[in-house]
């Protein structure tokens, strides 16, 4: 309510401000043909508001009373970016772009200190369209961005969780941002995914490196910034996007609904989805028991918009119901198992097995995570003389619950409720002497509790984080520089943890007061600051119109995470305990890249270097008994301790493709990414397997695709899209066996077609139609990255295979009806 309040007083704070607006509408076209360029983008970036050209390159948009010197930019994915400036009383323009397929590197990114040219940013930073998210079908909007960013990965447990991966560095190394503000949902835990609606996400951008300049600890690798939809017309009419998929594997059903409507000053937003899953498959292992889902998203919007700038209201919910595999089975037979005792009298190699009904049911098992999410947020724009500020504060609820105990199905395991409060304030100065100033201070405030919960993997905790920082760019003719300076503070206090048996139930509980005597003390008090400094400097230098070449050094901070800092307890959902260290320091990364762009007529290519030296680095080891023997429980649960060392990840990334303008609508397009980790602590140098190499490395990735867009001349069919990818992962021999901590990764090819098209059946509105065969011939093969390849009891199996295989073969369709 308080966010509310807020939003109102700033409202009406600028309601004196707000002058009478003007409508100005125009036409965007070919500049060669003549034809209308469709869902092009017109904006006024210096009031972050824009709007899109329809089927016929119509737009229509609300600019300020004091339009003169307004720059108004034009742009759209194969055409070079044009701005004009607004002076004078005319209101429709005839605007044409020069088709350009180097200007793939024209389209504008908001994932630094402000809106910039991605061909001048020296960071590396890729941004990905809605036209490719919704021409892709995948199992959840990461997997989507793995397949159109180079060096992104995803650490998978099941189809619906994928933790992102950038160079090798993941958890809390990759800061997620949803409509700029940072995702706070326990993601400490291996199987903790990403809170979102992806029927709702507009664009995606994934910035490569240290990003903790503008974001503060937590982006050491870099950041996944997802941008929702907002309403991109304002004719007084109720616009709509429908979406609807099914996918064959795992029975997956999905339906989404976008609702908008806004006038010259005031845009409005209604959103929901709902997807549903049953168990996925694979020629291996069959139906893999417990990997169902039950998703539910719901959003609202509200935004002014003046002659000054605008001021937002955004609520959001997500609830997810998630099944938890555990992986166990029979040993002759390999079927799957479900637990229905717990404890010592729970023999994870004699459970009965799962049924067929079981199997194939959308009925999820007793024993899953319920993860609900919510956001209420206020986002604020306005110029300030020749510069402008945003202002945005943000308050976050995520409650998980996992559910363990068959024996009592309503007593949660983990039971935690995180409260954030974000803050951020940002001035973007005027421009002088060619030279763009951006200052800000950002943080967050948590509060983390355990509930009615028997496991107690991490303790109750305050959190607070600011950081102050400065960043400017110099540009002049064919040099833009860049560089900042930020300090950031974390403070964290929590206070002693009591845990003890209730007799009554046999479960631990959290007791306070006068319960703790005899209790155990589960995690003694603690108060703890951490604070570093991150540096940021680099350059890009246009050789011509086509050749850029760019160089960045970035030092890079962050705060250990509170199960790195403090855990001592069983994670039921990741089967996993967890065991911290009170004694590490925050990690520095001291990165360089370098790299080049080529963007020709027909042809467009990049290639990267990165190197990347981190002190403090936290990994996970598993440990072993005096025998050489994991760690376990009755349940299989094995024992994970944090341990903390210097080191080095380097690698090369690189695109090619084949885009002929003779050839209209045709692509061949490649990347390539391979990064290399190792622990260089001296203990561990030259023993390679045996602690050498950092856990989690993906290994050499190559994905090749060509395709073929076709307009349709008259009838119903406007166009066609056809689309044949390899997705190429080599082997991965290089990975940290020591303790069994990981294995050998056997190298994979997985081949996909897509087929779309667009029908038009009412007016202007045409309905997107995909299929899409994921796997197609149905290869066995299990990621590096898969965590339920280690969901595995024996030493040997009949099959000889051992863990939980990937998604087999995957026949997807997909529908989009805009109305």
């Amino acid at each position: 309510m308080k966010i509310s309040y807020l939003t109102y007083l700033l409202i009406l704070i600028n309601l004196n401000c707000f002058g009478q607006n003007f409508s100005i509408s125009g036409t965007v076209k070919d500049k060669l043909t003549h034809e209308p360029v469709m869902y092009g983008t017109v904006t006024i970036p210096s009031l972050k508001t824009g709007t899109a050209t329809n089927e016929k390159g119509r737009f229509t948009l609300v600019v300020p009373s004091n339009r003169d010197n307004t720059a108004l930019v034009i742009s759209c994915i194969g055409y070079q970016t044009d701005t004009i400036i607004l002076t004078g009383p005319k209101d429709n323009h005839e605007i044409f772009l020069h088709p350009d397929k180097k200007a793939l590197n024209e389209v504008v990114v908001t994932g630094v200190s402000r809106a910039t040219l991605a061909r001048e940013n020296p960071i590396p930073i890729i941004s990905v369209s809605a036209k490719k998210m919704e021409q892709a079908t995948e199992s959840n909007i990461i997997d989507v961005l793995v397949k159109n960013v180079p060096g992104l990965n995803a650490v998978k447990t099941g189809p619906n969780i994928s933790k992102p991966f950038i160079r090798g560095l993941g958890y809390n190394r990759v800061l997620a941002l949803y409509d700029g503000i940072r995702q706070e949902g326990q993601q400490w835990g291996d199987e903790h995914g990403i809170e979102v609606d992806a029927y709702n996400i507009d664009r995606a951008e994934v910035v490569k490196g240290p990003s903790s300049l503008i974001y503060g600890s937590d982006a050491l690798a870099g950041v996944v910034g997802l941008i929702p939809a907002m309403p991109a017309d304002t004719d007084r009419k109720i616009h709509g996007k429908y979406f609807t998929e099914y996918q064959g594997n795992n029975g997956l059903i999905g339906n989404g609904l976008r609702l908008t409507y806004a006038t010259s000053h005031w845009s409005y937003a209604l959103r929901g989805s709902y997807r549903i899953a049953k168990n996925y498959t694979n020629n291996i292992d069959g139906r893999v028991y417990n990997t169902g889902f039950r998703e539910t998203n719901a959003s609202a919007s509200i935004k002014h918009t003046g002659s000054t700038g605008y001021t937002s209201l955004n609520f959001t919910l997500y609830d997810n119901l998630q099944g938890i595999p555990d992986g166990s089975r029979d040993s002759l037979t390999r079927k799957f198992t479900y637990q229905t005792l717990e404890g010592n009298v729970d023999d994870i190699l004699n459970r009965p097995l799962a049924s067929n009904t079981q199997l194939n049911s959308y009925q999820l098992s007793p024993l899953h995570q319920h993860i609900q999410h919510y956001r209420i947020y206020t986002k604020n724009h306005y110029r300030i003389g020749g510069g402008d500020i945003d202002a945005l504060l943000a308050f976050q609820q995520n409650v998980r619950r996992e559910y363990n105990h068959p024996g009592t199905l309503a007593q949660a395991g983990l039971f935690v409720r995180l409260n954030t409060i974000n803050y951020r304030v940002n001035y973007n100065a005027p421009v002088f002497a060619h030279t763009e100033l951006s200052f800000g201070v950002n943080g967050m405030y948590q509060n983390n509790r355990s509930k009615n919960a028997t496991d107690f993997p991490i303790p109750d905790y305050n959190s607070f984080d600011a950081g102050v920082y400065g960043f400017a760019k110099w540009k002049y003719n064919r040099w833009t520089i860049g560089g900042g300076l930020r300090y950031d503070q974390r403070y964290q206090h929590g206070d002693d943890f009591y845990t003890k048996t209730d007799p009554a139930t046999n479960f631990s509980r959290h007791v306070q007061g006068q319960d703790i005597a005899g209790a155990k003390l589960q995690f003694p008090a603690f108060s703890k600051i951490y604070h570093g400094l991150s540096v940021s400097l680099g350059s890009t230098y246009a050789i011509n119109q086509q050749l850029n070449l760019k160089a960045n050094i970035a030092r890079g901070y962050r705060a250990p995470s509170i199960t790195e800092f403090a855990s001592n307890g069983l994670d039921p959902g990741a089967h996993i305990v967890y065991l911290g260290n009170r004694n590490f320091g925050p990690e520095f990364s001291l990165q360089e890249d370098l790299g080049i762009e080529a963007n020709m007529v027909d042809i467009s290519a990049t290639f990267s270097l990165f190197n990347n030296n981190i002190s403090n680095y936290i990994y996970l080891s598993q440990q072993v008994d005096a025998g050489g023997n994991a760690i376990v429980d009755a349940q299989g649960n094995k024992t994970y301790q944090y341990q903390q060392a210097k080191a080095q990840l380097y690698g090369i990334e690189a695109t090619f493709g084949l885009h002929p303008v003779a050839w209209k609508g045709f692509a061949f397009d490649n990347s390539l990414a391979v990064t290399y980790g190792f622990n260089r602590n001296a203990a561990f140098k030259d023993k390679k397997l045996q602690g050498e190499y950092l856990p989690l490395i993906p290994p050499l990735h190559f994905l090749s695709s060509i395709s073929q867009e076709l307009k349709l001349n008259g009838g119903t069919f406007k166009s066609l899209n056809l689309k044949a990818e390899a997705d190429i992962n080599a082997a991965q021999n290089r990975y940290l066996a020591l303790n069994s901590t990981e294995t050998h990764t056997t190298g994979y090819t997985l081949f996909s077609l897509s087929a779309g098209t667009s029908i038009q059946y009412s007016g202007e509105h045409k309905l997107q139609l995909q299929v899409q065969v994921n796997n197609l011939f149905d290869t066995a093969y299990q990621s590096n990255l898969n965590r339920l390849k280690y969901f595995e009891y024996y030493n040997a199996s009949p099959n000889g295979s051992s863990g939980i295989y990937n998604m087999g073969r995957n026949i997807c369709v997909k529908a989009i009806v805009p109305f």
